[in-house]
């Protein structure tokens, strides 16, 4: 039985003063429906702690005391690049550094380029492949606990391939440092060893898998398309990861490592670069996801026409792969094939992500599509749609705002106005601002 001064207490905890002093407001001149893919008018999205509580029609602050006026701008859910390299920047320096720096220093870079990432509207990432190590864990770890300004990372640790192949750390290198990488570096060369690495990752505490079954551009092999993983190991890195409640990433360009990965169940292609009408069937019939990110081919093949920029293997195959996956992109919108946004960001520079919007929409694809890949499908491709993606009660309150449209102009996304990562302001008026102070 309750008491009087029992419920008082409850009453008092319940008062709509107390209610409105612990809700934010925030009005928008528009707001970008995520699910629909439409650009709504004025709207207001009240978030208590971390969350988002309403989305109201129209400028309603009724029973809020703190408002942020943002009336003017549009507002879109924060956004989710799935392909991202938080550990690295390409440059003319990077093959050098491989012999020079340690995990420490890519670490410490890794801060400076997680901050830009947030600063440029995206407040989630899937974070694919670490330069050698595990530390996007710990970069992980340290955004979510606070200490270091980023998004929200899932991570991959080191990406899983084989000996030579496009995922081994000492590709390229001399014998004296190259040695023979194992299953502690993400190198398998049999089903065994594929099985032993996705426990090895999930021990280490990794939030998805990546792997190589193709050859790559940024490494100095001889082919960029090649097979790297037979059908057995990456079905063994498949049926692992599920056991353990892991997605798949996998990396290709060419069409044979494509069929593959598909057939042994991946959850998304990156890059695909040699897609054609049969593993584009395929990708429907499973249901596998495309991330095609265009911005590091654009960047890549522009860089390669620069002498010395990258070494000649390198600059080689970027000349014959980055031209490609724009058109790539395309076709596969048009097939109906599910699409997610991914860039690439750390073969080209941190922060640039938004340009890749001005490249899907160069490849026919609508510019509400296109924000709907870095939104709802981003989301639901990390089995995260219930958090994240869209400005909807019970999502984080992750939003950002630009001046403009962005479904006339894309290009408004290069200019973030404002950015909010669950509930915590990053960016006001074009500047940023240090949490806390």
């Amino acid at each position: 039985m309750k008491t009087p001064a029992t419920l008082a207490l409850l009453l008092i905890a319940v008062s709509p003063s107390v209610l409105a002093e612990s809700r934010t407001a925030i009005t928008c001149g528009h707001v970008f429906d995520a699910p629909t893919g439409t650009l709504r008018g004025p709207g207001t999205v009240v978030i208590e702690g971390e969350r988002i509580t309403e989305l109201r029609e129209g400028i309603s602050t009724d029973g809020v005391a703190r408002v942020i006026d943002l009336s003017t701008l549009t507002c879109l859910p924060g956004l989710i690049d799935d392909h991202t390299h938080l550990m690295m920047e390409s440059s003319p320096k990077t093959s050098v550094e491989r012999t020079r720096l340690n995990s420490s220093d890519y670490a410490f870079r890794s801060t400076v380029y997680a901050r830009r990432t947030l600063m440029a509207g995206f407040t989630t990432v899937r974070n694919l492949g670490d330069h050698g190590g595990m530390d996007s864990i710990a970069l992980r770890n340290a955004i979510n606990t606070g200490l270091v300004i980023g998004p929200r990372v899932y991570t991959s640790g080191m990406a899983i391939g084989s000996t030579g192949g496009h995922a081994d750390p000492t590709n390229g290198l001399n014998q004296e440092f190259a040695g023979d990488p194992g299953v502690a570096e993400g190198i398998i060369n049999s089903p065994e060893e594929a099985a032993k690495a996705i426990r090895v990752h999930y021990k280490a505490g990794v939030d998805v898998i990546k792997i190589m079954p193709s050859g790559g551009v940024m490494d100095e092999g001889s082919s960029s398309e090649n097979p790297q993983l037979t059908f057995e190991e990456i079905h063994a890195l498949v049926a692992t990861a599920r056991d353990y409640g892991l997605t798949v990433a996998a990396h290709a360009h060419g069409k044979e490592a494509i069929r593959r990965a598909i057939t042994a169940g991946v959850d998304s292609i990156e890059h695909g670069t040699f897609l054609d009408e049969e593993t584009l069937r395929l990708m429907k019939e499973h249901g596998t996801w495309y991330v095609p990110t265009i911005s590091a081919g654009a960047y890549v093949a522009e860089k390669a026409k620069v002498p010395g920029f990258y070494p000649p293997q390198v600059a080689r195959k970027a000349l014959e792969i980055g031209p490609q996956i724009q058109a790539t992109a395309g076709r596969a919108y048009k097939a109906g094939v599910k699409m997610a946004f991914g860039t690439d960001a750390g073969v080209y520079p941190h922060g640039q992500n938004a340009h890749e919007f001005e490249l899907l929409v160069g490849a026919g694809i609508p510019a509400s599509y296109a924000l709907q890949t870095a939104t709802v499908n981003a989301a639901a491709l990390l089995h995260r749609e219930k958090d994240i993606g869209s400005l909807s009660p019970g999502h984080y309150a992750d939003l950002i705002a630009v001046a403009g449209d962005p479904l006339k102009d894309v290009s408004v996304l290069r200019s973030i106005q404002f950015v909010m990562k669950s509930g915590t302001i990053y960016k006001e008026s074009g500047h940023g601002v240090v949490a806390g102070d």
